[in-house]
């Protein structure tokens, strides 16, 4: 199945004909729970869950559960006649679980063009499924995910603590400078998370915080853009802190990168590429690709007084899969805010890394 997503986003770029699909433009009027749901008419998109847990005696794991949709065929394209074996998208999910006390981790993905249903999207029911991995919104806030693998599995309740937070601004979130690098991006940023995780055959009742981002495009990374590095942080005040920094081939940062301060009350403060600094400390390179990541970070926004120390709660946190191979996972954060101590946990993204990344965005 590796090999059918390495042949889908092959042709993707080749897809040109027929009707255009949608970009992300200025103006856009984001609703809730309509956003939630699938965007068609874009030709990327994604529901990505992240999260730290922990049972009862204080054992801790993170866990990361995204649903992809990549669009091959555009909707006015599509014929209900033609045979379900034409692919209108692909649907491919990726899965993990950080047993940090046992330094341990494990990923799988799941593929599908979905011809039989057995994966998809917006039936009543559920958002986005991919065989027995689901999410589902089960009220207003409240979101149910599921999904497990020969080692490890999940099935967890998220209740969301704050409103959406809208990134960028005037409804987009620029990736580079010019109109075709863009996309729509929200998130739930504080989720109140409990169920239970299996890991190794052994189940444990889990409780903690989860990061729910949502995006959709359909613009692919600036010419001279390799790859980012994405940071979620979810602060002991209450506050919690979203940066991306897109790479160029030279090492650099993009102007374009950005970020967000959500405060207390859920306020958003955007920041531009100018007013943070994200300085890498540490790296840890794997075996199985010899990518060298950047697993340590110091982080810096003055205009909100915060000095971070950003460090991996595990160093193999890579997903080693074709064809998107990258470095996810749980982080641990020191720091100050005004001179005074605070703490917190997130989840760090290193794409590119293993090889330039052409044809997703974040």
């Amino acid at each position: 199945m590796r090999h059918l997503v390495a042949l889908m986003l092959g042709v993707l770029a080749a897809n040109a004909a027929g009707a255009d699909w949608k970009r992300a433009e200025p103006g856009w009027q984001y609703e809730f729970p309509r956003d939630h749901s699938i965007h068609e008419e874009f030709k990327t998109e994604w529901w990505y869950f992240t999260g730290n847990l922990a049972d009862a005696s204080g054992r801790r794991f993170g866990y990361q559960l995204t649903f992809f949709r990549q669009g091959i065929r555009h909707p006015e394209e599509r014929d209900p006649q033609m045979s379900r074996f034409i692919v209108g998208d692909l649907k491919f999910s990726h899965f993990t679980v950080t047993d940090v006390a046992g330094r341990q981790f494990r990923f799988g993905q799941k593929t599908s063009r979905g011809a039989f249903g057995e994966a998809g999207f917006d039936d009543g029911e559920r958002i986005a499924w991919n065989g027995a991995w689901t999410l589902r919104r089960d009220a207003q806030d409240v979101f149910h995910i599921a999904a497990d693998m020969p080692n490890a599995a999940i099935n967890l309740t998220l209740r969301a603590t704050k409103r959406p937070v809208i990134h960028g601004r005037d409804g987009i979130s620029r990736k580079a400078a010019g109109d075709d690098h863009a996309s729509h991006y929200y998130s739930l940023t504080r989720m109140e998370t409990a169920g239970q995780l299996t890991f190794d055959g052994r189940a444990f009742d889990v409780m903690g915080e989860s990061w729910f981002d949502r995006e959709w495009a359909t613009s692919q990374l600036a010419p001279k853009q390799v790859g980012w590095d994405w940071l979620s942080v979810q602060l002991n005040d209450g506050t919690e802190l979203m940066l991306y920094q897109m790479r160029r081939e030279d090492g650099a940062a993009d102007p374009g990168s950005s970020g967000t301060v959500v405060m207390v009350n859920g306020d958003a403060v955007h920041l531009t590429s100018a007013e943070f600094t994200m300085t890498p400390t540490d790296f840890w390179e794997s075996d199985a690709t010899v990518a060298k990541y950047p697993i340590a970070w110091r982080i810096d926004v003055a205009r909100e007084r915060l000095q971070l120390t950003v460090k991996a709660a595990l160093e193999n946190q890579e997903l080693a899969l074709m064809p998107l191979t990258y470095w996810e996972g749980a982080v641990e954060i020191t720091g100050t805010r005004d001179g005074k101590p605070i703490i917190g946990r997130g989840y760090l993204e290193l794409t590119g890394y293993a090889g330039p990344l052409r044809e997703l965005q974040r």
